[in-house]
């Protein structure tokens, strides 16, 4: 894992497409700005496990369940 200082304002660029910003930081919370290509999917760590959890679920379900009759 890379870890790096950031200040306000400052920069961290990933590849040629992903650009993240710090745009402030209040005590013990820091807010990230986040640019990146539209296909290129974006999630907070919770929410990405939620979808990969619910598609592990969906597979797991029986052929019957799964279709519509």
């Amino acid at each position: 894992m890379l870890v790096v200082s950031r200040k306000v304002d400052e920069k961290i660029i990933i590849g040629d497409d992903i650009t993240l910003m710090i745009v402030s930081i209040q005590g013990d919370k820091v807010r990230i700005g986040i640019e990146a290509p539209k296909q290129v999917p974006v999630h907070r760590e919770e929410v990405y496990k939620a979808i990969h959890a619910e598609k592990t679920d969906s597979q797991k379900l029986p052929d019957s369940q799964t279709s519509e009759s």
